[in-house]
């Protein structure tokens, strides 16, 4: 919480490092917006790298500036780290050996997340890495304008050869980013590469994927899927391009899978993933809701049921917020109504805006409506390669719940 006592108008500021903003309230948080800051120096230009001092003119940081945005300060560290741009040179360095030199990815996977924005002091750039190809994500002026000269180091570090830089056309405008100045650098790289992820193979399209075309959050998860599979019949609900499928039935053994998603352009990508690994899975284009609401009718079950449905809350204002938590409630209803008795079932919600609590407390009430318990087994997260810092606690966004439904 920041304090809610304005910055003192009487400290001076005339030795203070340019370019430099301040803050008006005490605030940790890396993402600062119009109502926490305060005097800005009048040099600051969009995109600057600038000091940051607090409301008594301590310094706190530095940040990236940029006044026409909806979070106008990134502050990327806190303290007395360097203070110029050597700094984004080692929060990389620092970032790919994490995933590379600590926690040894490659062994597993070609395909993880190389730098995680807040949480690796780096606000507004998201990599992920697959193959030789990385897949930038930039929500920041200043993390655009830098990122062409990051390039090369990076491509150094972790042995990539070629970059696909995504901008989203919104956030873009509102930036001041021109997705123009990456034209060269994507026209360089493939549209599609295929990965590897604990044995089993993938295709990831660029242009026709989600996000970054492939979901690494959930690489740890698909594999620990797979203990519950032996000889199960299994379905997955909201299945993407078939990656917990893929599990169940490749490394898990499943006898029978059932995979549903209303993309027809993911049930496409999902077909070729299972080719690819030579997996026999029966592949359904429809809604979730409306194919499980079907499937209570006819009375069916299964002994694995899989539901990781897209992100259901995108604001904090309290109608939208309750339509999506309503969504979450009434497809984990419907999906626990297709689990055997003692079956297994794992849901998950990418909405950073549910806590791991509220998410629980929803799952149970769809439970308990049914008259069923749920004896839960483990609740999880993103992989290692998704790390949060303590002052950005809201970047810790999926949430896995694994359970017995008895």
């Amino acid at each position: 919480m920041a304090d809610e006592k304005p910055a003192s108008a009487s400290i001076d500021r005339s030795a203070w490092e340019k370019p430099w903003a301040q803050l008006k309230y005490f605030s940790f948080q890396p993402a600062i917006f119009p109502r926490l800051l305060g005097q800005v120096s009048s040099d600051a230009r969009p995109g600057d790298l600038v000091n940051v001092y607090d409301k008594n003119g301590e310094r706190a940081g530095i940040g990236l500036f940029n006044p026409r945005a909806k979070i106008p300060l990134r502050v990327v560290a806190h303290g007395e780290l360097p203070r110029d741009e050597v700094y984004f040179e080692n929060a990389i360095r620092q970032a790919v050996a994490l995933r590379r030199d600590i926690f040894k990815l490659d062994a597993v996977s070609d395909a993880y997340r190389l730098l995680n924005s807040d949480g690796d002091g780096m606000s507004g750039l998201t990599i992920d890495r697959y193959g030789d190809t990385l897949l930038c994500e930039i929500y920041s002026l200043g993390m655009a304008q830098r990122l062409p000269k990051w390039l090369p180091l990076l491509h150094e570090l972790a042995g990539t050869k070629f970059a696909r830089v995504h901008v989203d056309h919104d956030l873009g405008s509102l930036e001041g980013i021109k997705p123009s100045t990456f034209n060269e650098t994507n026209a360089a790289a493939p549209n599609k590469v295929k990965i590897r992820e604990h044995g089993i193979r993938y295709e990831v399209d660029f242009a026709e994927g989600h996000k970054t075309g492939f979901f690494c959050d959930q690489r740890e998860n698909r594999l620990a899927f797979a203990r519950f599979t032996k000889d199960a019949r299994v379905l997955d609900l909201c299945c993407y391009t078939a990656g917990f499928s893929l599990n169940a039935k490749v490394t898990g053994g499943a006898a029978d899978v059932t995979a549903v998603d209303l993309d027809e352009v993911a049930i496409a990508q999902a077909k070729r993933n299972a080719n690819l690994n030579q997996a026999r899975i029966k592949f359904v284009h429809a809604d979730a809701f409306a194919y499980a609401r079907q499937m209570q009718q006819n009375g069916e079950k299964w002994d694995v049921v899989m539901l990781d449905p897209p992100k259901f809350i995108f604001t904090r204002d309290v109608a939208g917020n309750w339509e999506g938590r309503q969504k979450y409630e009434d497809l984990n209803i419907l999906s626990i109504s297709l689990v055997k008795p003692g079956g297994i079932f794992v849901t998950c919600s990418c909405s950073g805006l549910l806590s791991l609590e509220d998410f629980e407390a929803h799952v149970i009430k769809a439970a308990h409506r049914l008259d069923r318990r749920l004896q839960f087994l483990d609740r999880t997260g993103p992989g290692s390669d998704h790390p949060v810092f303590s002052n950005c606690l809201e970047s810790r966004y999926l949430k896995v719940l694994w359970a017995r439904v008895v």
